[in-house]
């Protein structure tokens, strides 16, 4: 996390700042000092989560944010039509909220800029402190490190060695990834595939990179352009269009 984010981001708290914390690499939502939603195009959304496997149709998220998305109510309209138990929903958020907020207060995320008012289409779900946000975020680059330390294998192609996996100990979870890994994909776009968080899809790279069943190639083939997921339908009260052309260039560069 630059020392920029993490200042700006605990002096926002300290104000109970309402509005969104903008950077290259994501968005962090705010409401009266603490964290509500995070957005990244290195992390699939709640939406991707709860939709993927079918446990919530398709259709019927679409129709949620159809009906609710203008009023910034869509997860208490998911909840209160019966679509979604609230709890199934806090824990869906909470994950989708930690994982984009690894991605968005990255680092190399650039530049952040505070957008005062700006309010998420999903709606209250539960906020969450910006002292426990950051600590995850700490806690999850030294569970990286300790896996396996090159971050290389987060952000390039992977591909599997001529390792024969029959004889590694690998879980159902990693035979997914290994199954995708062609040496063109990252480990956030394996994710956005299997619609899994995208952390728990680097947890899995690194630990198979450190068993020797996948390298990142010395030289990354070209990648054919993916459309960028519907992610942000409902960004702000005043969507900027620039950050939302930034973020699909990003996500189209990791596919």
């Amino acid at each position: 996390m630059t020392a920029s984010a993490l200042t700006t981001l605990t002096d926002l708290a300290a104000e109970r700042a309402t509005g969104a914390l903008l950077a290259d690499s994501g968005v962090v939502y705010l409401v009266d000092g603490e964290v509500v939603h995070a957005e990244s195009p290195a992390a699939p959304g709640i939406d991707v989560l709860l939709t993927h496997g079918g446990r919530l149709p398709a259709e019927s998220w679409q129709e949620a944010v159809d009906r609710a998305g203008p009023q910034r109510r869509v997860g208490s309209f998911l909840v209160s039509s019966g679509r979604v138990a609230g709890g199934e929903l806090e824990i869906c958020h909470l994950s989708a909220l930690f994982d984009a907020a690894y991605f968005a207060l990255s680092p190399d995320g650039g530049p952040v800029r505070f957008r005062s008012g700006a309010v998420h289409w999903l709606g209250p779900v539960r906020p969450v402190g910006v002292a426990a946000v950051e600590r995850e975020i700490r806690r999850r680059r030294a569970l990286l490190d300790r896996l396996w330390p090159r971050p290389e294998a987060d952000t390039a192609p992977v591909v599997p060695c001529d390792t024969d996996v029959r004889a590694a100990a690998v879980t159902r979870r990693q035979r997914a990834v290994l199954s995708l890994a062609d040496g063109v994909r990252t480990a956030t776009a394996i994710a956005w595939l299997l619609g899994r968080p995208a952390f728990h899809t680097l947890v899995d790279v690194r630990r198979l990179a450190a068993a020797g069943l996948v390298r990142t190639p010395p030289v990354a083939p070209v990648r054919a352009a993916s459309p960028a997921p519907p992610w942000a339908a409902f960004p702000s009260a005043d969507p900027d269009i620039a950050l939302l052309r930034r973020l699909r260039d990003a996500l189209e560069a990791q596919l």
